[in-house]
């Protein structure tokens, strides 16, 4: 039992994979549009919703300190990345990597922790996208109404000033400290988020059309958004009242994750699924038109430059407004208010950026979900109908429309901060697994071609996957929970169905 659970992939069948003409996906991307492919899946919901949250809530002005800590934790990932997929050019990402080095449970362990990853991270950003739209709309006179712009379920109230919010701890102790009594407003519990499932319906339906099609409009948004994000940091300095970053490291409240030195990992934790981009651009490995050498450029390339904005961002954005006013949908616009009259130009403009950069990583993330199915279909732990390709479009046109119907569904009724913690915790889960796996092949398999090779291994693969775990412990336990009982589910699948259908392993019986 123990050789079936952990049978590896040969590289040499790896290999040959990645090489093989019949594959059905189409090799068009370059280093440019893997670059921006990642830079569009990182730069997002970290900037635009999750910055200003994660301030108001563990950090305060140290959230700078909070995104150096992921940074580094990413940088030392990527590093662990781009060897593997500069060797192991095929779809798949982690999975894949696992399979060759740790075996076949521990690759299905990961792939359905991917699953939760980019599924989930699809759902949290195009609810994210929702807040900004309504809010878009709402400045020329077109309203969304309340019940159809929020998670199932949630209360929604009316807001002098403020407009229709969902009820919340921090909104409560907001409205106590202006004497209102939450009991005395308009509310109403809303059906569905209308907006975010109206996104994934439109980006899911581009992504069968054709990826070159994708990754040209992707290559739009990320300019829209970049350029935007540069203005607002350029025009911000200038607005910047020191007095708003003291305390840097706010005291902490006596709850660990809440302020102080505690609360900067908890908030490093918390915004880390924002730099899942690079993880996205390693499982379009197989239509890149010279993985060895573009691969390790798009994640690398990719991850330093998010990187730099977000820091920059996060100063710009604790120095121009107090961080306690900062846990809204669209922290960002909030900055721009406070700049002044003056500057109101600038608030549609952010809007716009937000709303294209939010497209870009809810495209991003729906497209690497369905290459993983992709994957894992073709080794025969998933139906083989997650691996048929589209005739015209070249596209795993399946895998693409079940995942953009169920990211569209928990995007209707589940609520942001669910999700985002679900999808930090799977995110750190498979970065930590990538560096440990660099460590297993290096050791087992030291003869093989690496046109990228990690620098000071095992140093860097083993920070990397400490900083991961560090992070991962920060989070809440109902987190942890949820995250036991999704690979639960995924353990049962794979020992009734998986094992059983595994081509690695019907192999090996046949040798017997």
């Amino acid at each position: 039992m123990a050789k079936r659970l952990f049978i590896t992939k040969s590289m040499s069948k790896l290999m040959e994979e990645s090489t093989d003409k019949g594959h059905g996906l189409k090799r068009t991307l370059t280093a440019t549009n893997l670059t921006t492919l990642g830079i569009g899946a990182i730069i997002g919901a970290g900037i635009f919703v999750l910055t200003g949250q994660a301030a108001a809530q563990y950090a305060g002005p140290a959230i700078v300190l909070s995104f150096v800590i992921s940074g580094i934790a990413c940088a030392f990932a990527g590093l662990c990345y781009a060897e593997f997929a500069s060797m192991i050019p095929i779809a798949g990402s982690a999975y894949t990597y696992s399979y060759a080095t740790m075996g076949e449970f521990l690759a299905w362990i990961i792939g359905w922790d991917l699953i939760l990853e980019y599924l989930f991270a699809a759902s949290t950003v195009s609810v994210g996208w929702g807040g900004y739209m309504v809010s878009f709309l709402k400045d020329f006179g077109i309203y969304i109404p309340a019940y159809l712009s929020a998670a199932a379920g949630s209360i929604m109230v009316e807001i002098p000033n403020m407009g229709w919010k969902p009820i919340t701890d921090n909104l409560l102790k907001e409205l106590s400290s202006l004497n209102i009594n939450v009991d005395t407003l308009p509310h109403v519990t809303a059906l569905m988020n209308l907006p975010a499932m109206i996104i994934i319906a439109i980006l899911t339906t581009l992504l069968v059309i054709g990826i070159r099609e994708s990754a040209n409009f992707n290559n739009l948004m990320v300019i829209i958004k970049v350029s935007v994000i540069v203005l607002f940091i350029a025009i911000g300095f200038a607005f910047i009242k020191s007095g708003n970053w003291h305390p840097f490291i706010p005291e902490n409240t006596g709850e660990w994750g809440h302020f102080g030195w505690s609360g900067i990992l908890r908030g490093a934790g918390v915004i880390f699924f924002a730099y899942i981009g690079f993880d996205a651009v390693s499982t379009a490995a197989q239509e890149a038109k010279n993985p060895q050498k573009h691969m390790p450029i798009g994640i690398l390339g990719s991850l330093s430059i998010s990187t730099v904005l977000y820091i920059l961002v996060a100063i710009v954005l604790t120095g121009i407004v107090s961080y306690t006013k900062l846990d809204v949908a669209d922290p960002v616009a909030v900055g721009v208010n406070a700049m002044g009259d003056g500057m109101f130009w600038l608030r549609p403009i952010i809007k716009i950026a937000a709303i294209a950069g939010l497209s870009s990583v809810i495209l991003v993330m729906l497209m690497g979900q369905p290459r993983i199915f992709y994957s894992m279909s073709k080794d025969g732990l998933l139906p083989p109908v997650f691996s048929k390709v589209h005739k015209r479009f070249k596209t795993p046109y399946v895998s693409t429309i079940v995942t953009g119907f169920t990211a569209m569904i928990i995007a209707g009724v589940l609520p942001i901060g669910i999700l985002g913690e679900l999808v930090s915790i799977g995110t750190l889960l498979a970065f930590a697994i990538v560096c440990i796996s660099i460590i297993i092949l290096r050791r087992k398999r030291p003869e093989l071609h690496r046109p990228f090779r990690t620098p000071l291994v095992p140093l860097i693969p083993i920070l990397g996957a400490l900083i991961c775990f560090a992070q991962m412990a920060s989070l809440p336990l109902d987190t942890w929970l949820r995250l036991i009982i999704w690979m639960a589910l995924g353990l049962i699948i794979y020992f009734t169905y998986g094992i059983r259908k595994s081509k690695l392993n019907k192999e090996l019986n046949e040798n017997k």
